[in-house]
């Protein structure tokens, strides 16, 4: 419930990010130079990787960082402060107040936007059929799959403004797979998700705004931390093609090509997998 809005002066034009990062960002520094992102789920993991990506790109980005700031503010975001291309807000997306309260803050910052990508959700925790509560399906719900309706309804009058709009939905490798024990809600909020972006993909191609998905498979993230074992997560990557588990920064390219008009212009009702052949299909 606890919110917090930083906006940061004009200054430096310097990047964000170590040279090391920003060699892995291949796209064009000015792809989208002039161009407003909303991004939710900033704050760590895949949506800090997308978070630089965008910045590097050019972008000004209004983030959501999570429920609430980290000790000592935002990690490799200085310059960003600086050049005032970076607000970030902090709210609970697991109450549809947190979501409206967002919604309000990035309506106060921008008259439109170009690129929304709902990126914010987590599995929650773990648990077993027989024992989900109700109140643990509702919170699941509530925060991987309502709140993005509930912020794509929000936002899109400002979308129809933008040039080029773009929507990019974060759904999972569990989408497609099921996931594993104890995650059967989280996979299906995550199928909804990216049923629901196919869908919107149709009703708002009149309007000119294209919906995907990136749906990433097993990423080394705190994600896998807090909900797999590191004997559960070597067994994965024995499984992966690739031998190897994703990162955060595996993701965030796709991110911007499903974004950029200029690259993925006639993309539409998309799913693109992040996975190194654990799924394939």
């Amino acid at each position: 419930m606890c919110a917090l809005a930083t906006e940061w002066p004009s200054g430096s034009s310097s990047r964000s990010f170590s040279e090391r990062e920003a060699g892995r960002i291949m796209f064009d520094s000015r792809l989208f130079e002039g161009r407003t992102v909303v991004l939710t789920g900033a704050g760590r993991g895949i949506g800090a990787a997308v978070l630089e990506a965008f910045l590097h790109c050019g972008a000004r980005v209004i983030a959501h960082g999570g429920r609430a700031p980290p000790a000592g503010g935002p990690d490799g975001l200085s310059d960003a402060r600086q050049d005032g291309r970076v607000q970030m807000f902090y709210s609970d997306f697991s109450t549809s107040d947190g979501v409206t309260r967002f919604a309000e803050f990035v309506r106060d910052s921008t008259h439109e936007i170009d690129v929304l990508i709902n990126n914010a959700g987590t599995m929650v925790g773990r648990f077993p059929a027989e024992t989900l509560t109700n109140d643990q399906y509702a919170s699941i719900v509530q925060l991987n799959q309502t709140s993005v309706v509930e912020l794509t309804r929000e936002l899109l009058p400002l979308l129809q403004r933008g040039q080029y709009p773009a929507i990019v939905n974060t759904v999972s490798i569990s989408a497609r797979m099921g996931g594993s024990a104890g995650s059967s809600i989280y996979a299906g909020t995550k199928a909804f998700v990216a049923t629901y972006s196919k869908a919107l993909a149709r009703e708002l191609a009149a309007s000119g705004i294209r919906v995907n998905c990136v749906s990433p498979g097993t990423i080394a993230t705190d994600f896998h931390e807090r909900y797999s074992s590191p004997e559960k997560l070597e067994a994965t990557r024995l499984s992966i093609p690739l031998q190897r588990l994703g990162t955060a920064e595996d993701c965030a390219p796709a991110y911007v090509f499903l974004a950029a008009h200029a690259l993925s212009g006639y993309v539409t009702g998309q799913v693109l997998e992040i996975n190194g052949g654990q799924f394939i299909g």
